[in-house]
């Protein structure tokens, strides 16, 4: 289960973002007193480079915000970045020279400082255009940290919907299939009637109160696939060769998406172990790695041709790619393979946890 600590930290750092006068405010007052820091050289000439830098500060605000709300959203968001260099540089060029004059005019009485200001004219051009930059440099940062966070909150939206979509295409197959196996055990009077109770109340318990984790632990679904597989052998009888091998003990730290094997189970039975197979066998298989977890399915063919059917989708299996597309991009492979006398899956997943 995720911590909520850093989550909660997050969102209280993005609402503190989403201010622009706050963060705007503190960017030039940090820049305010680097560049008093670097331009004050002693207490009797403080009032003279407090009126300069407010000078300064006056014009490259206004070069800062013509470049932000006017200049970029006209031509960089429209991709013109050529116009958009000619236009930023027309902006400095327009405004270091009133920033000249009246820097300029304030230092009348300072001969020395207005010759300095006229042998470095470039200087200050140089130094306009390359704040200038930062702010964009700063501006697209800030939206692609934006965009980023509501990719981040649609695909945990549509992990979630993914999800509860799985649940509805499990819900009535399975349910449909256990309670007729449990209406013809209690017509036998079958002591098999209240296992399969019990195992159906805890994969009821398991899908409505803990399937809503984005990761639970693997002991959980394990045992998630224990009573479903428990359940399809009492459908099956003997009719069935059903297995499931994993490591022993099952170290803590493995987490899994729930419901993630699910689809592959419930492909594993329909096609496996259909009415044409007089004796089928369903096999399962995890393995845990140093940083990874490998799931194989195996099960019978049925004589029926349902390949094709089975590699387009099956029971949710587009909807495990997209999960496995969002939560292991890069970090898992998936293998579906077949011959004239069986089906196999390869699932292979890489994770830091694992």
């Amino acid at each position: 289960m995720e911590s909520t600590v850093p989550l909660n930290w997050m969102s209280r750092f993005w609402s503190y973002v989403e201010r622009p006068w706050l963060y705007h405010l503190l960017l030039w007052l940090l820049y305010f007193n680097l560049m008093l820091t670097i331009n004050y050289n002693g207490w009797p000439e403080l009032p003279f480079t407090l009126k300069t830098l407010g000078i300064h500060l006056f014009f490259v605000m206004a070069l800062v915000y013509w470049n932000l709300w006017q200049i970029l959203p006209q031509y960089l968001a429209q991709k013109k970045i050529g116009q958009y260099f000619l236009m930023a540089t027309f902006a400095t060029f327009l405004i270091t020279p009133l920033e000249l004059i009246c820097l300029y005019w304030v230092m009348d009485e300072y001969t020395a400082a207005q010759e300095h200001l006229l042998r470095n004219q470039h200087i200050h051009f140089l130094f306009n255009f390359f704040v200038l930059s930062l702010s964009t440099a700063l501006k697209i940062g800030k939206e692609w940290l934006r965009q980023e966070r509501i990719k981040r909150d649609l695909e945990k939206r549509n992990l979630q919907s993914e999800l509860s979509f799985l649940k509805s295409q499990i819900n009535p197959h399975f349910l449909f299939n256990t309670l007729n196996n449990l209406y013809a055990l209690s017509l036998k009077k079958s002591d098999k009637a209240p296992e399969l109770v019990l195992r159906l109340s805890a994969m009821m318990r398991y899908m409505l109160y803990e399937c809503n984790e984005k990761m639970v632990p693997l002991q959980k679904e394990i045992s998630y696939m224990e009573n479903y597989l428990a359940l399809e052998q009492i459908r099956y009888g003997d009719k069935a060769q059903i297995a499931l091998h994993y490591p022993q003990p099952l170290p803590q730290s493995v987490e899994v998406p729930p419901l993630l094997f699910i689809p592959f189970l419930e492909n594993a039975f329909k096609h496996g172990l259909s009415n044409s197979i007089e004796e089928g066998y369903v096999w399962i298989e995890l393995q845990i790695e140093e940083k990874k977890l490998n799931f194989r399915i195996e099960n019978s063919k049925s004589s029926e041709p349902k390949g094709e059917l089975y590699h387009q989708g099956g029971i949710g299996l587009s909807n495990v790619r997209r999960r496995l597309e969002l939560l292991y991009p890069k970090r898992h492979q998936l293998q579906i393979m077949e011959d004239p006398s069986s089906y196999q899956v390869l699932l292979t997943l890489t994770k830091e946890e694992i």
